[in-house]
């Protein structure tokens, strides 16, 4: 028997991450591994025939990212990753995956001073996939710059776009662009749907959704939806 797709807003997503947290004892690490473990699966199987580009932020969106990329070069396939900001600025689990990265010697490139259009574009210009690990569901408000540039140079670059959660610059919730918005072949979206992706016109931007497992218990899913 098939379930059914659970949908949930931008603060009941904050909600299973805390309640998976502080109620089951999961372990924030954990949860970002199966996210990108899985997401990297799902993308393999899509079929990759080049190299692919995964362009990061700063937040778990871009933790997500970072370990998309290490479970695709462990898959043999060639992977470079694209800073919006620099690493400095990274914290938490998104911190501790890019060490991994860092360490493991793979190809993290870090944006120039004159913001990522200038290299951004070549570098794209050659990839299979790009992967959009940019901004998640917490995304709200107009866009600032890295980021505008950032979506605007993937959009441009012809290429094919797998976005991690949500295309970034759609607000979740509505599935309105906030400014300009990834346009994605595919979406590889954590633990449930958003609200806004039912919104017609917000598949000329997610393209294919695809509901991603993260080993979060699925009655605390259920509970949430529920409302309790």
């Amino acid at each position: 028997m098939s379930l059914r797709p659970v949908v949930l807003t931008r603060d009941q997503v904050r909600e299973v991450d805390r309640r998976a947290i502080n109620d089951y004892g999961l372990i924030g690490l954990v949860l970002m591994e199966n996210a990108g473990r899985n997401a990297a699966a799902l993308l393999l199987q899509l079929g990759i025939t080049g190299s692919v580009v995964i362009c990061c932020g700063k937040g778990n969106n871009a933790g997500d990212g970072f370990v998309i990329a290490r479970h695709l070069e462990n898959a043999g396939i060639d992977v470079t990753i694209l800073l919006a900001v620099p690493s400095s600025g990274l914290a938490g689990d998104a911190a501790v995956n890019f060490h991994i990265l860092q360490r493991a010697g793979m190809r993290i490139v870090e944006p120039p001073p004159d913001g990522p259009k200038s290299l951004w574009s070549p570098e794209l210009a050659g990839a299979d996939w790009i992967v959009d690990a940019l901004l998640g569901t917490g995304t709200q408000g107009s866009l600032r710059e890295p980021y505008l540039t950032a979506i605007s140079t993937i959009n441009a670059s012809g290429r094919k776009v797998f976005a991690v959660d949500l295309p970034s610059g759609m607000d979740c919730d509505t599935g309105q662009p906030l400014g300009d918005c990834i346009r994605a072949q595919h979406t590889a979206t954590f633990v449930a749907l958003k609200p806004g992706f039912n919104i017609p016109p917000a598949a000329n931007f997610t393209g294919q959704v695809h509901v991603i497992d993260i080993g979060v218990p699925r009655r605390l899913l259920d509970e949430l939806a529920a409302g309790d």
